[in-house]
């Protein structure tokens, strides 16, 4: 074997060391990009961990019905949602804060449908810029960015919001809660040529979207005492606003005014299904949950318990016999002596001396 064949087969050698090399480092590198990719998307974001929110709604609960609501910011239970209109250094409303976050793209937002039902799918997801020019709010296009004044931001005309709201049964902690599940607000305008107010519904927005930047907003909740403030996400979740009913998840898909006639019928429809609520709350337990009465249930309390009613019943019997011989015992002794009197006046009367008149001769 000459040079020339050595040198051949050690060339050959080091290319194919560096080939079978290549897809080694190509797939340890595909490896790690991957678990990073993973890693990057199960880190919490830097808004959940510096407002922590409540627990989210169980997937498969024991019970649950969904109610949708119309929240009037007109009235005072609502109005914290409404203050201020525009925007007060870092004191904003409700929709202008929707309105911010949808322009910088932290949360999505989705299609109202002619039904009314939320659908929170990809394909129903709405852009930003089409729901500027649907409700007709100027803005200016810099760059990839999309600028909107305080001023042209319609928070004012929002004066209505639409909530889906979950009460449902957890059989873990043996809770009954009600929870909001999605926020669409709600735009009132008059036509140019109608002086009615037409309510124009916007958008669906996921309430576990924005729950940790409601979190981070607090709101004024008095007129008597500005001072008295909470969070927008404590303000939802205990329950503070106050809503009528319009539709519930039903299977035919109705909403109320769809098979109620009329405005009486709609608000007897309202109350009964408030009712239907309230009494499942009330008696979701057959009885009460009392330390107390476990505790009297227990089987050396119920002996204790039996041991005094006896011991109860055995002194008032003892009382009531020595009460009744007591008064047989005076009942007697009158007889007697009533006998007695009897006998020495009877006597007194046959037996005392006779006193006669002799007559004198005159």
């Amino acid at each position: 074997m000459n040079m020339k064949h050595i040198l051949f087969i050690l060339i050959s050698l080091c290319f194919m060391g560096t080939a079978t090399a290549q897809p080694k480092k190509s797939r340890v590198q595909t490896t790690r990009s991957a678990s990073a990719k993973k890693a990057q998307d199960a880190t919490p974001s830097r808004a959940s961990l510096m407002f922590p929110t409540s627990v989210d709604v169980p997937e498969t609960p024991t019970w649950r019905r969904d109610i949708y609501r119309t929240l009037d910011l007109t009235k005072d239970e609502n109005a914290p949602l409404y203050f201020p209109v525009e925007p007060q250094g870092d004191n904003i409303n409700l929709f202008t804060l929707l309105f911010q976050l949808l322009n910088t793209g932290k949360i999505p937002a989705y299609e109202y449908k002619l039904d009314g039902v939320e659908d929170f799918q990809q394909s129903n997801r709405m852009h930003f810029k089409d729901m500027l020019e649907r409700y007709h709010i100027f803005y200016e296009v810099n760059g990839n960015s999309i600028k909107v004044e305080p001023s042209d931001i319609p928070s004012a005309e929002v004066l209505s919001f639409n909530v889906k709201e979950s009460s449902y049964y957890d059989q873990h902690t043996a809770t009954f809660q009600s929870r909001v599940v999605a926020i669409c607000p709600v735009l009132h305008r008059t036509d140019d040529f109608d002086t009615r107010v037409n309510k124009y519904p916007m958008f669906w927005v996921k309430y576990d979207d924005i729950k940790t930047y409601l979190s981070g907003r607090e709101i004024m909740t008095s007129n008597l005492n500005n001072a008295a403030r909470m969070s927008m996400e404590d303000f939802f979740a205990t329950n503070h606003y106050k809503g009528e009913i319009y539709m519930t998840t039903n299977m035919q898909n109705r909403s109320l005014q769809q098979y109620c006639a009329t405005d009486s019928l709609l608000k007897k429809e309202q109350k009964r299904i408030e009712k239907e609520m309230t009494d499942f709350e009330a008696h979701i337990w057959a009885t009460p949950v009392d330390s107390a009465e476990i505790a009297k249930r227990d089987s050396i309390a119920a002996l204790a318990d039996k041991g005094k009613k006896s011991r109860r019943m055995a002194s008032s019997d003892s009382k009531s016999s020595s009460a009744s011989r007591t008064s047989r015992r005076s009942s007697s002794s009158s007889e007697k002596a009533s006998k007695s009197s009897s006998k020495s006046s009877g006597g007194s009367s046959s037996s005392g001396p006779r006193v006669s008149v002799r007559r004198q001769r005159h």
